[in-house]
């Protein structure tokens, strides 16, 4: 499916909710009609795509309702010409997508599902997971929603935490959620003037131009200060940035927009140890008076041991869960840097074994080697 067919997707499938077809029998009408598209049109493409899918999947619709008896008895579907709407209401399909009423992992496939226009193949083949299991679950979230109206009040965060779960997930099988994330992402910002949709983008983007760099030829996972800072990608870095400044300029700060400032100052420094780490903590602080985020307190401890010394970032370690995850990992650091090379590659060890990505846990088991060699 290419990238223009791809965007319409949204855009029809909620020209059939706003006309009052039920989100899942919708769903399945534009999928038929996407189907009926790519058969007959490679001789005579039409010269209005969204239009050509809106009329073929109402019919579609209208056939389905038809041929269900139960249904025809409660109400009537009458036929009449198919106007297609001047608006682009494929804003709304992210809020339905994202409703709080779904759990975080149904929102992140119905998205990808509708707004993305993906198969559900291509889903579970991204999240590892058997295609029937993906299935069941896009079919639950579709039946969640069912009495959710196209056009009520949505919540602009569950949004954002849903995009942000399918940025973090980055990719596998031969979908690349990554950059699938920054698509979503790119049009939601076009459709949705808010400083924290902006400054999402801009953390997806800056950690995205990071992405040449993660990984050695052979595969290993390259840690961020030991990356070869030449191959990082100038022009998302500058996307980046621009629209920070921009978002920041609102003077409404959220979550995302202090994350981005972090990745910032990373992009910005010429290696690890010019890094403004000063700067780095006070953002941290930001984020954690922000959400008060554990995981937010963890990575803030790494910066204060940047800052400040090994023994500064241990001290601000010693009030969190060890449980947390990564915990294992950044004490690991820590000590390492403190001289204490023994209890480090005790705690790489650990880390490694608890790690749930094949390239970390590899890593973290090369440093525990290292340090116990």
């Amino acid at each position: 499916m290419t990238d223009d067919l791809r965007a319409a997707v949204p855009q029809v499938l909620a020209a059939l909710v706003r006309r009052g077809a039920d989100f899942a029998a919708a769903e399945d009408a534009v999928q038929d009609a996407l189907v009926e598209g790519l058969r007959t049109w490679t001789a005579d493409p039409p010269r209005d795509v969204r239009a050509w899918l809106v009329t073929v999947a109402w019919r579609r619709y209208l056939d389905a309702v038809r041929s269900d008896v139960a249904r025809r008895r409660r109400e009537e579907v009458p036929e009449e010409p198919v106007e297609v709407p001047g608006r682009d209401d494929s804003l709304q399909l992210y809020f339905l997508c994202a409703h709080p009423s779904l759990t975080p992992s149904s929102a992140v496939a119905l998205t990808l599902r509708a707004v993305g226009g993906l198969t559900t193949r291509q889903i579970a083949e991204a999240y590892l997971v058997p295609e029937a299991t993906m299935a069941q679950r896009i079919s639950r979230a579709k039946r969640t929603i069912s009495g959710v109206g196209l056009g009520e009040p949505g919540d602009v965060a569950t949004v954002l935490r849903t995009l942000y779960l399918v940025f973090n997930e980055g990719y596998g099988g031969d979908v690349d959620l990554l950059a699938e994330a920054v698509r979503l992402t790119r049009q939601l910002h076009r459709g949705f003037d808010h400083p924290e949709v902006a400054g999402l983008l801009a953390l997806m983007l800056l950690h995205a131009a990071r992405r040449p760099a993660r990984f050695s030829a052979d595969g290993a996972l390259v840690p961020l200060a030991s990356q070869d800072r030449s191959l990082w990608d100038a022009r998302l870095i500058t996307e980046g940035v621009s629209l920070l400044q921009a978002a920041l300029g609102r003077d409404q700060l959220g979550e995302y927009q202090a994350q981005a400032a972090i990745a910032a100052l990373h992009c910005d420094a010429a290696s690890a140890a010019e890094t403004d780490w000063v700067q780095v903590v006070e953002w941290y602080d930001e984020l954690v008076a922000l959400t008060g985020s554990p995981v937010a307190r963890l990575n803030r401890a790494v910066a204060v041991g940047e800052a400040d010394g090994p023994r500064a970032g241990l001290a601000a370690l010693a009030d969190l869960d060890p449980g947390l995850p990564r915990w294992a990992a950044v004490a690991a650091h820590l000590h390492e840097a403190d001289g204490d090379l023994a209890r480090a590659a005790e705690l790489y060890a650990q880390a490694a074994a608890a790690a749930t990505n094949a390239a970390e846990r590899a890593h973290l088991l090369r440093q525990a080697s290292r340090l116990s060699a």
